[in-house]
């Protein structure tokens, strides 16, 4: 564990070259270290979203997580950067594949890195990690918490999500590491099932755990959906894929 770190709000070039707003944690040290890019939640840029940053930094990782909701509220509380691009349509699958990839290039090109990147996503960060999953080669290991859409049925996609993520199962590339609860409505068990089929019928490499007695959000600290238990395991689960991915 690394006592000693520092965490920073930096500018860096997303996708299509837009200035996007990133948090970045990683130990003191020379390094090298693996970096792990965060795909934040739903509810945005948040201090929860902050805390996963420093903790993968706290074991060793140089973390990222960009804030996906930037351009529609620049300089914005996270809720209402939120609420703007709810409004907006949401984020479009392809803005979010290439913020991705700019993040994972940033960490690449530092001077500590080892050059392998991990991704982690939770609730709508979880869809996007699937998505980033099966549209970058360059990813190392992914790790998806409770990502709902996942499968979305023609009536629920947009022209900010016009393909669901499970119809690109035969283009991922990383190894996948999935994490439910058991009372999750969003994705449901059923979900979970016919996400895990279509990684055995691909060949894919996954591991999937599931709950019992955690829903969406077992993680978060901040919310009533909290499970102790469930997030301590679940943790240890994600250290230990990214040892077998992204170590050198």
């Amino acid at each position: 564990m690394y006592q000693s770190m520092l965490a920073e709000t930096v500018h860096i070039k997303g996708h299509n070259g837009d200035d996007i707003e990133t948090y970045v944690a990683r130990p003191l040290g020379a390094g090298p270290y693996p970096g792990v890019v965060v795909i934040h939640h739903m509810p945005g840029w948040d201090e929860w979203s902050k805390e996963v940053t420093r903790k993968l930094a706290y074991h060793g990782y140089v973390a990222i997580c960009p804030n996906l909701h930037y351009r529609e509220a620049p300089g914005s509380s996270s809720d209402d950067a939120a609420a703007a691009t709810r409004a907006a349509g949401g984020v479009p699958d392809d803005r979010c594949i290439g913020d991705v990839d700019s993040a994972a290039g940033y960490i690449r090109s530092l001077p500590y890195s080892n050059g392998k990147v991990g991704i982690i996503g939770y609730c709508s960060g979880g869809r996007q990690v699937y998505l980033v999953a099966c549209n970058l080669n360059s990813i190392d290991a992914a790790v998806v918490c409770y990502g709902g859409r996942v499968v979305q049925p023609a009536d629920q996609l947009t022209p900010a999500t016009p393909v669901a993520p499970i119809d690109m199962t035969a283009n991922m590339a990383s190894p996948l590491l999935g994490l439910f609860g058991a009372d999750d409505a969003n994705p449901d068990p059923a979900q979970v099932a016919h996400i895990e089929g279509e990684l055995k019928r691909h060949g894919k490499t996954y591991e999937f755990h599931t709950y019992e007695g955690a829903g969406h959000g077992f993680f978060a600290v901040d919310r009533p959906s909290h499970r102790p238990e469930s997030a301590v395991d679940g943790w240890q689960k994600v250290f230990a894929w990214y040892e077998k991915y992204l170590s050198a």
